[in-house]
């Protein structure tokens, strides 16, 4: 790819996976732990993960030009991100951090057959990543800024998300669309500890678009709910009152665009009411303001040969923000989104699966089909194709009659 100026910068969460293979059965990991052990394994996979990779190499393979901005550091496993963005696109690069005080990220997969994974973390750069590690200058000129993960990024949610809240403000100064996917932090790290709420009351204001997943949303905004859920008190499968709740919520503190994650159940849009509050989203809504005002969308997974789902919800925000820079309608960028994520799941890592874009407008013109929608909409009312469910609140719900 040539060195062109990029349409959408990723930041945020980048590191490096090291993940044997397995050449022998073990009958359980406390097994492999066990003193004085030796257990032989087979050569390692060595890959990249984290928001800035997995969303940031699916929008290269999709041919938008991207700018990825992780924070590493001059050690073995920042070479080894260097060297494996490198085999992608040497541009891709260019606007990777490099402090030669850090430590690169890295985390060990240790997953033998049959057995439940453990994953072995070093939380590295990505614990000091801060708003002065973001170049302003190389992000002026694009049209998206996303940034992920800030739950398991120390410097982004200390002090109620302040640094957070600022570097996202100093973009948005710049007209860039802000965008802004979450993690699930451990319950009982001190992110788990965390105020999310009020984290979130601060942070999205400066938020155009938020895409988090529907477990990450219910753990910040209702935890007893969430702990009902793992105790097996509450049904796990959600509703569409659900959804809209907190969809609700997340607009009223600031945000214009609500992207819920549902896993194999598909994807839930929810847009604000406010033109003033869509005016303001910044380039990427500059022509699309009429269509993407009061929308409330539903719509299940695309027929996937299920390979693995490792990055499938990354994938999928990359295929919105795709759709939005092709100045699509909100229901065509619900379906560009869960196409993408489909397509991801095809391979066993996160973005092997994703074609060119050009490949996903053809399958789904092909009539690339859906599975049922499996949540509890009543009285919404699905398209032609029994594609995309709309709301009887949604702005254009007269029009789909």
């Amino acid at each position: 790819m040539m060195h062109r100026h990029p349409s959408i910068i990723v930041a945020g969460h980048i590191c490096v996976d090291i993940i044997p293979a397995w050449t022998q059965a073990v009958e359980s990991i406390a097994a492999i732990f066990r003193p004085g052990r030796l257990t032989e394994v087979g050569p390692a996979l060595v890959s990249t993960g984290g928001a800035v990779s997995n969303t940031g190499i699916a929008l290269h393979r999709l041919g938008v030009p991207v700018r990825l901005m992780g924070k590493i550091g001059p050690d073995l496993f920042g070479r080894a991100i260097l060297d494996v963005v490198r085999s992608y696109d040497e541009a891709l690069t260019e606007g990777m951090i490099v402090d030669p005080e850090a430590d690169s990220s890295y985390t060990l997969v240790i997953n033998p057959p049959g057995v439940d994974r453990i994953f072995l973390h070093c939380p590295g750069a990505n614990n000091t990543f801060s708003a002065g590690d973001v170049d302003l200058e190389k992000v002026r000129g694009a049209k998206i800024f996303h940034f992920g993960y800030p739950p398991i990024m120390r410097r982004m949610y200390l002090d109620d998300g302040a640094e957070l809240a600022a570097l996202l403000q100093a973009v948005r100064t710049l007209g860039v669309t802000t965008s802004l996917d979450l993690a699930q932090p451990d319950p009982n790290s001190e992110a788990g500890r965390i105020d999310w709420r009020k984290l979130l009351a601060r942070v999205l204001p400066h938020v155009d678009i938020i895409a988090p997943s529907l477990d990450e949303t219910i753990y910040m905004l209702d935890r007893p709910l969430f702990d009902a859920i793992q105790r097996g008190e509450a049904p796990h499968m959600p509703d569409a009152e659900l959804l809209r709740r907190l969809a609700e919520e997340l607009l009223k503190m600031g945000a214009a665009v609500v992207a819920l994650k549902l896993g194999d159940l598909g994807l839930y849009l929810r847009t604000t009411d406010d033109v003033g509050r869509i005016a303001a989203a910044g380039a990427a809504f500059a022509s699309l303001r009429a269509g993407w005002i009061g929308r409330e969308l539903l719509t299940p997974c695309f027929v996937a040969n299920l390979a693995g789902t490792t990055g499938s919800g990354d994938c999928t925000i990359a295929g919105l923000l795709t759709s939005l820079l092709y100045g699509r309608t909100a229901e065509e960028a619900i379906l560009d989104a869960t196409a993408v994520g489909a397509a991801s799941v095809e391979s066993p890592d996160a973005t092997g699966g994703v074609p060119t874009w050009e490949a996903v407008q053809a399958r789904r013109a092909a009539g690339w089909p859906k599975h049922p929608l499996r949540i509890d909409a009543g009285g919404w009312r699905p398209d032609a194709m029994r594609q995309v469910w709309r709301s009887p609140l949604d702005a254009e719900w007269e029009e789909g009659a």
